[in-house]
């Protein structure tokens, strides 16, 4: 038996994700599109090779790598690093609030921190057992939607985005989780679609990237689609709109939560007349405000 035929047996799952994890390191790749670690980015490819069951358990970590397995892993480190392509991307499959989604380079990869605030049912900012309509605004690959509709079990949930080809990607993951009945895509930018429709949450993790941020962020963002990052020359573009409209497509104590990432400090400056809460998570992530019907319509 060779020497690499021989290494390759006695490979771990832990040890594949450690040496790898030593590669993207030593690459300098950007992390920041699902994991925030060298660790975390090596586990993803690893477990989507080997098809390993989540949550992590030690035995998937002690499991044995076989060298075709061990070969496949280290070409899409080699892609990761050379290219500059995310690994859900590489992998075509993304986690968010507990759930896996399709995605591609037509949608941004999920990450924001609203999958923590999604899970909790949005306590203690709403009565989950009265939530029966919700908007997400600029849905991409539906993660928001989607993690919604299992939130809210009893909700129907309207998803509108600007992108016909980011909706594509939406309807393959509202298959994919059964839920064509409760989660309706539709083509619109902002509210412009939707009627006179009324929601007790709209949610939104819109576009808030201003153009010289644009032009400074690593290669890694230069996959995703320019249309989902991009909001006028201060990023604010999307959420001035959002701020403008949103109010008539709220129910009385239905509330409004918006991403504005590091865009934070602008908006507060640019609507210093509102009086947002900017949600704390446990979980890390940050730049997420809310704001109820009735302090948008005092505004």
């Amino acid at each position: 038996m060779s020497e690499l035929s021989h290494s390759a047996r006695r490979t771990t799952v832990r040890a594949l994700i450690t040496s790898s994890a030593r590669r993207l390191t030593r690459a300098k790749v950007f992390f920041g599109h699902g994991t925030d670690n060298a660790a975390d980015e090596a586990a993803m490819l690893v477990w989507h090779v080997l098809r390993l069951p989540y949550p992590a358990t030690a035995p998937s970590y002690a499991r044995r790598v076989g060298e075709r397995a061990r070969a496949e892993v280290q070409a899409l480190i080699r892609r990761r690093i050379r290219e500059r392509i995310p690994a859900a991307y590489l992998i075509g499959r993304a986690r968010f609030a507990g759930l896996e989604f399709h995605v591609d380079a037509r949608v941004l990869i999920p990450r924001s921190p609203v999958a923590e605030l999604i899970e909790r049912g949005f306590a203690p900012w709403i009565e989950a057992a009265r939530v029966r309509r919700v908007l997400d605004v600029g849905t991409g690959s539906g993660c928001i939607a989607i993690a919604c509709a299992r939130a809210f079990p009893r909700a129907r949930i309207d998803a509108v985005d600007v992108s016909a080809a980011a909706l594509d990607v939406a309807r393959v993951n509202v298959r994919e989780h059964h839920l064509a009945r409760r989660v309706r895509l539709a083509k619109s930018d902002h509210f412009g679609a939707l009627g006179n429709e009324s929601y007790d949450i709209i949610v939104s993790n819109p576009p808030y990237v201003g153009a010289r941020e644009l032009d400074a962020l690593p290669a890694e963002y230069r996959h995703e689609p320019r249309v989902a990052l991009a909001s006028g020359r201060g990023g604010l573009d999307s959420i001035r709109i959002i701020l403008r409209d949103a109010a008539r497509y709220l129910k009385p104590r239905g509330i409004l939560v918006v991403e504005a990432g590091n865009t934070e400090r602008a908006v507060r400056r640019a609507f210093a007349g509102l009086p947002f809460t900017w949600l704390y998570f446990e979980h890390g992530g940050g730049g997420v405000f809310l704001l109820t019907a009735e302090q948008l319509n005092a505004g």
